[in-house]
């Protein structure tokens, strides 16, 4: 009976502690905003619209030197476009790179601080940690996402004018329109890119080495999107989420389509779902020593 009793006794905690009110979102991503990785990032990023635009004035007309015309000959055609040529040449390596390094170098960084520990002794539970971690890592990353386009729509518009999109297939649409079709278009790539998330940040809560992590998830990622080219795998390629990458070109067509969009989706968002429910479960049992 003592036993018992001892068992049903409430555990006492400090006054005032709130388990839900440690580590605040806020004073996260004041820290994640503070390290020189992001800022070098952001940087990386802003430096992208501009190293394109030289490109175009050093080399002429994108689409001078072929009768096909694509995505990317339409760059200079007005800022729209510029902002649409500066996602597609971004969405297949480059914008994975922030999403990897933002989600998967949030647990290992701290681990390898060895400030893990007393951040679980603070007491911070460790689901609210995990769970202030990836809010913090995923509003980085769509940063990340947004900042590309919103910079090279200034630096295209400053160029090449304000105006339609142009569509590679041929007509133009609205201004108002074109804003409305790159914004699905960013929303889909961060959807797309929910897979490379999960990874990292899965990979996180896995090993001490930050590095590890960010580089797992690129890796993976990549080997996707090998897997992809390879023909020979028939329909099993519609399982991957690197088969619908570039869905999101249906986008900047006359007619929205919204199909492959969202069986892209429904492909990312079960896999990143599986990773996110493994990373909080590896790390509630996970002995943490750092």
């Amino acid at each position: 009976m003592s036993k018992l009793a001892d068992r049903a006794e409430p555990v006492e905690v400090a006054d005032g502690y709130r388990a839900g009110r440690t580590l605040p979102f806020r004073v996260e991503l004041v820290r994640q905003l503070k390290r020189r990785r992001t800022m070098v990032m952001g940087g990386v990023l802003f430096a992208l619209p501009l190293i394109l635009l030289i490109a175009f004035q050093v080399g002429g007309d994108p689409g001078g030197n072929n009768n096909r015309v694509n995505l990317m000959d339409t760059a200079t055609a007005s800022g729209a476009n510029f902002a649409a040529v500066n996602l597609f040449s971004g969405a297949g390596f480059l914008l994975v790179i922030p999403v990897a390094l933002f989600c998967g170098d949030t647990v290992a960084s701290e681990a390898s601080w060895s400030s893990l520990r007393y951040l679980l002794a603070a007491p911070v539970p460790r689901a609210r940690l995990l769970w202030s971690k990836l809010a913090v890592g995923l509003s980085l990353s769509l940063a990340a996402l947004v900042l590309l386009p919103i910079v090279a729509l200034v630096v295209g518009t400053a160029a090449y004018g304000w105006g339609p999109l142009q569509l590679p297939t041929g007509g133009t649409l609205p201004t108002g329109t074109a804003a409305q079709r790159l914004l699905i278009v960013v929303v889909y790539i961060m959807v797309s890119q929910l897979v490379t998330a999960a990874l990292a940040f899965w990979l996180s809560t896995r090993t001490d080495a930050p590095l590890g992590a960010v580089g797992g998830a690129v890796f993976l990622t990549i080997i996707g999107s090998v897997l992809d080219e390879v023909t020979a795998l028939g329909d099993w390629r519609h399982f991957l989420p690197a088969h619908w990458q570039y869905a999101w070109l249906d986008a900047v067509q006359p007619r929205l389509q919204w199909t492959d969009m969202i069986q892209g989706t429904s492909i990312s968002v079960t896999y990143a779902l599986v990773l996110f429910a493994l990373a909080f479960r590896g790390f509630a049992r996970k002995d943490v020593v750092s």
